[in-house]
């Protein structure tokens, strides 16, 4: 006869077993302005340590965000993507709302969804979109978009910038235009830079499979020149050659930029997007292939 001490012990019930994790995709948008960037850092005001604070409070468990780009001090999005998991009760529509209250009015999370496990906000990302604004009004920027809007001078030529911007088109080593880390490849594939003028308004859209460090704000900055006679398109499309930062590149002001959208593949193709994602880029032999 068996005693209590030899019964096997009863099986958990479903309402005491874990509830299992779930992967948050984020799409987020912010003023950059008085932020010092995206990146968490101690003791500093930033758009990840403001938004990893409110959601902890809110699920009552340490989050972590990975972010599809970490944009500078001043950067700002409209279209921002971020990812975290998390095992407590999660309602996408309720969190918006909840998010709402809690943030501050510089940043708001603008929808969040349950995404597949595979799903990665960097590593899945096929390219990012930003746009830059300028204006070439006399007065200068409209006081209720100065925040966002960069004055230039009246008379720019749209149509050589438009050129220049076509010369850097492509798969290419943008090391001319990039701020180096450490152990970070400079190889990028341009896939859209053009310019639009409305009235006083011009605008930059730079689509790429990712950007280094400072990169958007460089093209526009030595494009700019272009257009302002300083520079020549053939000059643009020689520091391509570069392999080291160019000190003739201008960095446009950080408070005209923002990401506005990033694409991310067919979620069968996740993985496979984030492993060819992780691999080295490896510029193509010069000459071979170069940009419209």
């Amino acid at each position: 006869m068996e005693t209590a001490s030899s019964q096997p012990e009863p099986a958990p019930t479903p309402a005491a077993a874990a509830q299992p994790a779930v992967r948050v995709r984020l799409d987020i948008s912010y003023d950059g302005t008085d932020f010092i960037g995206w990146a968490r850092q101690p003791g500093l005001r930033t758009v990840q340590g403001v938004l990893e604070e409110s959601l902890s409070k809110v699920f009552r468990e340490p989050i972590q965000l990975t972010v599809a780009g970490r944009t500078d001090a001043g950067v700002h999005a409209e279209g921002q993507v971020a990812h975290f998991d998390t095992t407590a009760e999660f309602d996408g529509d309720k969190l918006v709302h909840r998010m709402a209250r809690f943030l501050p009015k510089d940043v708001r999370i603008r929808a969040a969804r349950v995404a597949p496990p595979e799903f990665d906000a960097r590593f899945s990302a096929i390219r990012r979109h930003y746009v830059y604004r300028l204006t070439t009004a006399p007065y200068g920027a409209d006081p209720l978009n100065a925040r966002s809007v960069v004055p230039c001078r009246p008379g720019v030529d749209l149509e050589a910038m438009r050129t220049a911007s076509r010369s850097l088109l492509g798969l290419h080593d943008f090391a001319a235009f990039c701020r180096r880390r450490e152990g970070a490849t400079t190889v990028r594939e341009l896939q859209r830079f053009d310019w639009e003028r409305e009235g006083d308004s011009l605008i930059a859209f730079v689509s790429a499979d990712a950007f280094c460090w400072s990169m958007v704000r460089s093209l526009v900055g030595a494009v700019l020149a272009v257009g302002e006679g300083r520079r020549t398109a053939e000059w643009i499309a020689g520091l391509l050659a570069e392999t080291e930062r160019s000190s003739a590149v201008t960095v446009a002001p950080a408070h005209g930029l923002s990401l506005v959208a990033v694409d991310y593949p067919a979620d069968a193709d996740l993985a496979a997007r984030n492993a060819e994602t992780r691999e080295m880029r490896v510029v193509p032999d010069r000459g071979c292939c170069g940009g419209d």
